[in-house]
């Protein structure tokens, strides 16, 4: 029986010391939601996980990026519907304009209407999207990966358009001339939205495509970072026991040189 130097103490402090660690690390993880409190924690895992959020946040913004061309093509949709309606009513008034039982003065007032028409069809071909022309025959690039690789979607080139709408359906003669060009205006301007068709569904699979592949690696990097509560919870409760224990015993170490006084009586 020594009195200078207690083992038993030393050893209870220990492992109260260990347990007390444990125990703050655990409450560390339940308090964050994660497992990975700091580096020495996983640090594989660590590093993994690192990546695969900055490639999410990448992902999130080549998700912008295509939401932004998504919105682009309903634009260029939008006016080409609206250009569509001019034209088919310039059609309707270039036949009317036929009639031959029409005077050229009643054509005068079928003219200025078609005229009013075919200013609105070139003021919206000329429009913008965020500084950008709506209708060019130049592609539209659009980020396809988080990598930054991209594709093209194609352009729509409204050139011919502003040609065959020109002209006036004050007389006879023109009136024909001009209802031929409304009906090749109208086949550029269907073909065009058919284009614009398919340049939307090609976006949204590229869209749908990023939201799967972002929510698989959210998925993964939560297997990697966030703790399982209820795997934590039990250990919590285990390093708490073992506090209360290790507080105990140490206590009752430190009573054991005591009994050395017993021998001095």
């Amino acid at each position: 029986m020594i009195i200078n130097t207690n083992i038993s103490a030393l050893s209870s402090a220990k492992h109260l010391q260990k347990s007390q660690a444990n125990l703050d690390k655990s409450l560390a993880r339940l308090s964050s939601g994660s497992k990975i409190t700091d580096a020495s924690d996983d640090a594989g895992g660590s590093a993994v996980s690192m990546k695969i959020d900055d490639q999410v946040k990448r992902f999130n913004a080549m998700k912008a990026n295509v939401g932004n061309a998504i919105s682009f093509t309903q634009a260029q949709d939008g006016y080409l519907r609206d250009i569509g309606s001019a034209l088919n009513r310039m059609g309707e008034l270039a036949l009317l304009a036929l009639d031959p039982t029409k005077t050229d003065v009643d054509r005068t007032f079928y003219n200025s209407e078609y005229g009013r028409l075919a200013e609105t069809v070139i003021d919206s071909a000329s429009k913008g999207w965020n500084g950008i022309k709506l209708f060019s025959p130049n592609p539209l690039v659009v980020t396809s990966d988080a990598e930054g690789a991209t594709f093209n979607i194609a352009g729509i080139d409204l050139t011919d358009i502003m040609v065959d709408i020109g002209g006036n359906i004050g007389s006879l003669s023109p009136a024909g001339i001009a209802l031929g060009n409304i009906k090749d205006a109208i086949a550029i301007i269907a073909s065009n939205r058919a284009t614009v068709g398919a340049n939307q569904a090609r976006l949204y699979s590229v869209s749908e495509q990023i939201s799967v592949t972002s929510e698989n690696l959210v998925a993964a990097s939560s297997r990697i970072q966030d703790v399982d509560v209820a795997d934590e919870a039990a250990e919590f409760a285990e390093f708490n026991i073992l506090m209360q224990s290790g507080t105990s015993m140490l206590a009752q170490a430190n009573q054991l040189p005591r009994s050395a006084l017993s021998l001095l009586q």
